[in-house]
């Protein structure tokens, strides 16, 4: 075969999701590869998951293919450039690389420079399709939309692609091209059941500062409700997971289809347990019984603060009291929740902090996540910090989580002011009079720490 899909994730490198071991295959990457494949364009996938580079080194060097496409994002930016550097050599055969994903929207002449041939930007389906075939048969890539490439050191960037408009038009991502059950067993042993990821839609409408739309913009398209139940019986019948993740960022954000997803479902009767990701105001408590009614055992409600002044800066457009209460009435039907909370965001003072702790402690969350604020390149977050950045690592070497900016406290002052976060709420949960002491104890220590560093 001549095209070659990859990424340049290792779970082996990965300290911290060597203990969480909730790993997910690479959806979008499988998505170009099925696409190539409903063309009749035969092609291999290398999952690098729980692999190493070495044996995708000798997987490559097997298969010769004169073109090989690499997902990357913020996270495996480093690694793919090293994989880049080994491929544009003569043991290789020179062979011309892809890269596709995120990162690679606002980093065009970085990634280029690095030693990509092409980047995919936006939506990679169609255009990798075109690409593949321009350089295979040696014809002109000017007019392929959405790539960019370097021409005599210059950078070309190509008119932008337009977006699918009709996801119904998409095949199904290429699953069987990767050892899916790797994946079940990982997730079974660690946790007892095994999950899988489905998506049904492209875009966000919102408009969050710190929130990059690099992919698939800023817009709202919907795969039909009967084509998704389709997929998880298909799920079911060829993997039988015990949970599906859907990936969407807003999951019910349109209560028609949502809707139409539940009698969907029932009719089919296609009922998987899942988890989803949505906004407090797309929830009411009629959706929330809908959603029950058809296996959903987790919401993940995006809050990011509990201070409303954040909340604006940000542009969320969300009242941070109708997040508490829609965490609270789906805590109540009996659907875990989840929320996510980010630290040092520009403006934010210790009463702010505090203001979170409480929403945290008043909201009651199953599980929450934490998170320092970091500007990545192309959102509003990154251009209203941009004069004020007094952190910036060399490019090919570091990612935009190691970029700092002048904030209202030093970066110390953030560790240990999510101690405090962490000790305050987690005081509040436990039902053992010695672990809240303990926990006490840990966010007064924290508190004292965190005026030190102030």
């Amino acid at each position: 075969m001549s095209i070659l899909f990859t990424h340049a994730y290792y779970l082996s490198d990965d300290p911290k999701e060597q203990k969480i071991m909730k790993p997910y295959p690479p959806l979008g990457l499988l998505y170009v590869s099925g696409y190539l494949k409903s063309k009749n364009i035969s092609n291999d996938v290398f999952d690098t998951t729980f692999s190493n580079q070495t044996t995708q080194l000798e997987f490559i060097l097997e298969k010769k293919p004169k073109v090989i496409c690499i997902y990357t994002n913020l996270m495996t930016k480093i690694e793919v450039i090293k994989l880049m550097k080994i491929l544009k050599t003569e043991t290789y055969n020179f062979p011309k690389i892809v890269l596709g994903g995120p990162d690679v929207t606002y980093n065009v002449e970085n990634y280029l420079k690095a030693g990509a041939d092409f980047l995919v930007i936006g939506e990679g389906e169609e255009t990798t399709f075109e690409l593949y075939q321009a350089i295979i048969n040696n014809s002109d890539i000017h007019q392929i939309y959405g790539i960019a490439f370097l021409e005599n050191n210059q950078v070309i960037q190509t008119e932008a692609r337009t977006k699918f408009k009709e996801l119904n038009e998409l095949p199904l991502p290429n699953r069987e091209a990767i050892y899916m059950q790797k994946y079940l067993e990982t997730w079974k042993n660690n946790h007892g059941k095994s999950s899988m990821t489905i998506s049904t839609q492209r875009g966000c409408p919102y408009t969050c500062k710190w929130c990059s739309t690099a992919v698939y913009g800023q817009s709202y398209r919907r795969r039909p409700t009967h084509l998704v139940v389709e997929e998880m019986k298909m799920l079911k019948e060829k993997y039988n997971p015990d949970a599906i993740w859907f990936v969407d960022d807003v999951f019910t954000i349109s209560h028609k289809w949502l809707t139409e997803f539940h009698s969907e479902i029932i009719k089919q009767n296609a009922i998987i347990p899942f988890e989803c990701i949505t906004r407090a105001e797309r929830l009411n408590d009629e959706i929330l019984r809908l959603l029950k009614e058809i296996g959903c055992f987790r919401i993940w409600i995006g809050a990011e603060s509990g201070s409303q002044k954040i909340i604006d800066l940000m542009d969320r457009r969300v009242d941070i009291n109708h997040v508490k209460k829609m965490i609270q009435n789906t805590n109540a039907i009996g659907i875990e929740t989840g929320t996510f909370v980010m630290l040092g965001y520009p403006d934010e003072t210790i009463d702010d902090i505090d203001k979170t702790i409480q929403y945290l402690k008043e909201a009651k969350p199953t599980q929450y996540t934490i998170t320092i604020a970091y500007p990545i390149k192309g959102t509003s977050l990154y251009n209203e910090i941009e004069d004020k950045i007094t952190i910036q690592p060399e490019w090919e070497s570091s990612t935009d989580r190691e970029i700092d900016f002048k904030r209202t406290y030093s970066k110390k002052f953030y560790k240990y002011a999510v101690s405090k976060l962490v000790n305050e709420v987690e005081a509040s949960r436990s039902n053992s009079y010695l672990n809240k002491i303990k926990h006490k104890i840990k966010s007064i220590t924290a508190s004292g720490l965190m005026k030190m560093y102030n």
